[in-house]
This record gives C-alpha cells, structure tokens and sequence, in this order.
C-alpha cells in the first residue's frame, strides 16, 4: 500500500477522505476533537509539501438528507484551531460552486466540504456520486480508518475516477500497529477484552487466539464465560445463546496453549439506572459465589492485582472493551486501573474502540500509550483478519 511519502502531490488538487465524526454539544461545539487532531499530521504534510487540500468526510446519520444538525461547519472552526491556518468551508460536497472553490485552490491552501453523507450517493457507493465527488480533485488520499470497513463512495467509488490514490499517515500507523505489531509481537503478547457481549466479539477472539499468549476477559461478556463454565452469575447480563460459542473459545485456548485469565472476583449491584447512572447496593464476591438479585457491574480487587501483573509482565499489549460500567461511579474502577496498567507497563500498548478510548482519556493516562486506534467497528474488522475494502483500493 502506498502512501503520500511514495508520491508528489506538490502543485496537484487532492481529496482527503477524513474522519471527523466527532461528538457536538447542544451548542453546535466539538466536544471531542481526538480524530481531527489523528489527521493533523496528513494534511500538515501536504500543505508544507505544496498540495492544495480539499478535505471529504461524514458527520452523525443523516440518512441522505440535508440536516444542519449534522452539518461540519463547526469541525471547519476547530480544525482551523488546531490547524494554525484558515479553512474555507463549502456548503455542499458537489456541484459547479464546489468545483469553482476548488479549482482556485493555492499550493498549501484547504478547504473543508459539507457532510458526504447528506446524500444517498455516499453509502450506496454510487458511480455517478462518486464521479461527481471525485471531479473537484486531481489525487487522493484516504486518511479515514474508522471508515475503510465501508465501500462507500468516498473511500472506494472515488479511486476509480482520480489516480493516484494513496494512504495518509494515520492509516499507515493504525495498520502498523494492529496489523504488524500484533501478528508479529513482541512476546509475551496479552489481549485485554471487555464489553458487554461475547456475541460482538466472537470473530475478534477466535483471531486473537491464533497470536495471543494471554487473554484477560473482563465486562459483562466475562458473565457468559461463566455461565458456560457451570458457575453462577445471578442478575448478571449473560448471552445464553453464546454459551457453546464461549465453551468452544475455552476449548480453542487450550488446544493453542492461549492461558485466558477471568475475573477472580467481581464488584455487584442489587439495580442499576443507567439514565441517572447510580446503582443499587453494591459489594465484592467472589467467582462462582454471585448472589440472585445482584448483578456484576465491574471487576473486583483481586482481579485488578492478578491483571495488573499480568499487565507489567508482557511485552505488547491491545485492550479492547471496559471492565464494567464504567460511566457509573463505583463501577468504574477495573476500567480505569487496567488504563493505569497499560500506562505503567514498559510494553508497546494498543487500545482501541471508542470505550476504551473514552476511559484511558478520563484516566488521564492517554499520552502514556503507544498507540489509540480511531477505527472502532474497522478495528475489529482488521483484527479479524478482514479486507477492508477502503484499503483495498489504495494503490499496491
């Protein structure tokens, strides 16, 4: 796969496929500017390397309409913030107007186009959208992770109408890091899992079974591990339709001496609100001692130490998922202590999907990782082992 060092695009008008889905307040404000901030380092080298920039990307569902709820207009302000420079912002992503602006584009310059997915076009990946969408540039660059999972019209319909077509610096990183790093580890390798359910990760944990060393499984899914072991889990959330997927992921880490460590003891409530986020009553029990009417909601003190140790003793580490519920207070701190010790761990550490993201940030120890993926459902699609069709259509 190419990337924009492999090519001149100095003088040339190129499209940037960007994620700039990022979360807005009541006001219209970006509250969360993470993935601008992973595209700075791409569109910072092809202004100083004299690209004129025309940035495409996709905020919310609009669902192929035109909503000013989900319009980027505020992403323009905060980008040029973060930027150093001014942004010029389109209206629209297509017509005549759109071509204009481009086309008196400077080397260095950039503009920002309205939200792609205002139409149809978009997700259909229809030809005539993408042609249309394509005719304002010269080259392109996909710079998108969070979206190569999708062949959609700005991540594949584009290649076949500019050339060339090549990879920014963020997806050169995220495939760095959970493609090379993880198949070919530093060992020992230990894979954090968490999150709600077994059947969202299912594809993700039979993969990882073929690298990992060690696999620690913590959230609600730990419940249904249980279950398929014989223990009890009271109000706990349990897939009972997964329990022979569990029992066969047990049998799988066996027979490729993969040690899966579970929670030795867990944090319960008797309820939990989670409009009000508070709790019942809450307690520490041990594994296979888990009361009816109390549910788990986080993983307990014991676990925290047999898991941090784990943590300190490998050499490449990917976490995926929180321990418990981590937005509710008093449920919180398994997530966070397996953020302390990655943040601690001399290990070359991987967090992603938007979760953990989230909770490694609040802990305060984002900056003590190696590397944050921004792609999130694409995370889990890579770490399967899919080809992602974004990827795909770059250039070889």
């Amino acid at each position: 796969m190419k990337t924009i060092k492999d090519v001149s695009l100095s003088g040339r008008r190129v499209l940037v496929r960007v994620d700039f889905n990022v979360p807005l307040n009541e006001r219209g404000e970006v509250v969360d500017k993470t993935r601008i901030t992973a595209a700075l380092p791409t569109i910072q080298y092809l202004t100083q390397n004299g690209a004129r920039v025309i940035l495409v990307s996709h905020l919310g569902r609009p669902k192929g309409e035109k909503n000013p709820k989900y319009s980027l207009k505020p992403v323009a302000k905060a980008l040029e913030a973060l930027l150093g420079q001014s942004i010029l912002f389109c209206e629209d992503c297509l017509g005549e107007d759109v071509k204009k602006t481009a086309e008196n584009l400077r080397d260095g310059e950039v503009i920002l186009l309205e939200n792609v997915r205002f139409y149809k076009g978009e997700t259909d990946n229809d030809p005539a959208f993408a042609r249309s969408l394509a005719s304002c540039a010269e080259a392109y660059v996909n710079d998108a992770f969070g979206t190569a999972h999708r062949a959609h019209a700005s991540t594949v319909g584009v290649t076949s109408y500019l050339s060339p077509c090549v990879a920014g610096f963020l997806i050169e990183k995220e495939i760095t890091y959970l493609g090379d790093k993880i198949s070919h580890p530093q060992r020992p390798l230990t894979v954090i899992l968490g999150g709600a359910k077994v059947s969202d990760k299912i594809s993700v944990i039979d993969a990882l079974l073929e690298k990992a060393d060690c696999m620690l499984i913590g959230g609600a899914m730990a419940y249904t591990f249980s279950a398929a072991l014989g223990h009890p889990t009271g109000d706990s959330l349990v897939e009972r339709d997964k329990l022979d997927v569990a029992s066969r992921a047990l049998a799988k880490a066996k027979k490729k001496n993969v040690e899966i460590l579970f929670p030795v003891d867990h944090v319960v409530s008797s309820a939990v609100d989670f409009s009000s986020r508070s709790v019942g009553e809450l307690k520490v029990v041990q594994e296979g001692e888990m009361p009816d009417g109390f549910g788990g909601v986080d993983i307990g003190p014991r676990t925290i130490e047999l898991f941090t140790q784990r943590i300190a003793n490998s050499k490449t580490v990917l976490w995926n998922g929180p321990m418990g519920i981590f937005e509710i207070p008093g449920c919180d701190q398994g997530t966070f202590a397996m953020a302390k010790a990655i943040a601690e761990s001399p290990a070359i550490s991987i967090v992603g999907g938007g979760d953990s993201i989230s909770a490694i940030q609040k802990s305060g120890y984002a900056s003590k990782v190696s590397f944050m993926s921004t792609g999130g459902g694409a995370s889990l699609e890579y770490l399967e082992g899919k080809v992602l069709p974004g990827i795909a259509a770059m250039d070889a």
